[in-house]
């Protein structure tokens, strides 16, 4: 497991997020002048964009993110995501951040499967921060902390290694090996399966700095080519153009990661299996483990680390915000929350802390009992001494 996949997992879903709400907010947006108190506005879009955007490239946040650390649970990451998305007046319900989840994480997944090489996650990773800064290119100031993750990006991943990169991407296929959740766009353009699981393409460009199929060399002891044998690869490829830049500002090349939404095509998930209500349009299929996580403390300390960097902005006056709906009608919405299987359900955590002191202060006396009692009961496992806490509470 690499401990420099979690910056890289967290923005490009991040981006993914971003991606959908856009194309959400433009989907139900009502011209100024005609909008009622409740509905949504071109000025509401923006509003939303800017202020999810700029608790998520918050600095003190950012310096968590980058510090080195394993990956953490989806329930885990789900929570940071469930705040994050609520950053600004939006506010989703239960099944609308489900399914916004659910389109984030396989959207990222193929990405990372369709990577020719791995280095080119972090090419994913620029697609999706260049498609950001064009979101706020009228907020200078939030534009300026996008660049210095973006910097932060560079030094800290320019320097690794092809077998450090190759570790990374195998952490992700990690994550995301037990997710097959079905999404209309990949299913009309047949690059995934009814079953859920994604097609490989056998054609296209190679990876840059290697050869296209076809040909087997050998050599002597001496390093000498000997002799060359042709074989038929079965496919369609072709050599790389360029390489993409990985640079602050630069052709990429690379077009994964890119905003798939820009067609204005709608988007549904679907569960995979038999037993399912066919009039039911939006329907899931997630394995997330029910077995206690042992690395519960961790994520505790982790998510309240990062969550207490964020600054939250509340709606101003007694209005609670906008509701955003990413299906179709609200029975729709009802019924996938309905629907959707208890033990397969993302239990959100509530951890209540921001920049405010008194809070910052309340957390730290919590989470420094958490040490005492660790220190006070040696048990042979750090997770069994967690679990056994918790049950005291």
């Amino acid at each position: 497991m690499s401990v420099r996949t979690l910056p890289l997992l967290f923005l490009n879903l991040g981006g993914e997020m971003l991606y959908v709400l856009d194309q959400r907010l433009r989907a139900q947006n009502i011209p100024g002048d005609k909008a009622r108190k409740d509905e949504w506005t071109e000025v509401d879009r923006k509003r939303v964009l800017n202020d999810i955007i700029s608790t998520m490239f918050n600095r003190k946040f950012m310096e968590e993110l980058f510090k080195p650390q394993e990956l953490y649970s989806k329930k885990a990451l789900r929570t940071v995501y469930d705040r994050l998305a609520h950053a600004s007046i939006m506010r989703l319900n239960q099944a609308s951040m489900d399914k916004l989840y659910d389109l984030m994480t396989m959207a990222f997944k193929y990405q990372v499967l369709l990577c020719p090489r791995p280095k080119d996650v972090l090419l994913v990773t620029f697609n999706h921060l260049d498609a950001i800064k064009e979101f706020i290119q009228d907020s200078p100031t939030i534009l300026h902390q996008v660049d210095e993750t973006f910097r932060q990006l560079i030094e800290i991943y320019g320097s690794l290694s092809a077998g450090e990169f190759q570790l990374i991407r195998q952490t992700l296929l990690i994550f995301f090996q037990d997710l097959h959740i079905r999404v209309s766009t990949f299913l009309k353009d047949k690059v995934q399966n009814s079953n859920g699981r994604f097609v490989l393409p056998v054609s296209g460009p190679v990876p840059w700095g290697t050869e296209v199929p076809g040909l087997i060399r050998m050599f002597n002891d001496k390093g000498q080519e000997v002799k060359k044998i042709e074989f038929k690869h079965g496919g369609d490829y072709v050599a790389a153009p360029k390489e993409g830049s990985f640079e602050l500002y630069g052709d990429r090349v690379l077009k994964l990661g890119t905003n798939m939404y820009s067609m204005n095509r709608p988007v549904e998930t679907q569960m995979s299996g038999t037993a399912k209500n066919s009039t039911s349009r939006i329907q899931f299929f997630l394995q997330e483990s029910i077995v206690p996580n042992p690395l519960a403390k961790e994520e505790l300390n982790f998510l309240a680390r990062l969550m207490g960097g964020m600054e939250i902005k509340k709606p101003s006056g007694p209005e609670p915000g906008f509701r955003l709906n990413l299906f179709t009608t609200d029975e729709e919405e009802e019924h996938a929350a309905l629907s959707r299987p208890e033990e397969l359900s993302y239990e959100v955590i509530n951890i209540q802390a921001t920049q405010d002191q008194q809070r910052n202060e309340e957390l730290a006396r919590i989470m420094g009992e958490f040490e005492i009692t660790e220190k006070q009961k040696q048990s042979t496992s750090k997770g069994d001494d967690l679990l056994a806490m918790m049950d005291e509470l």
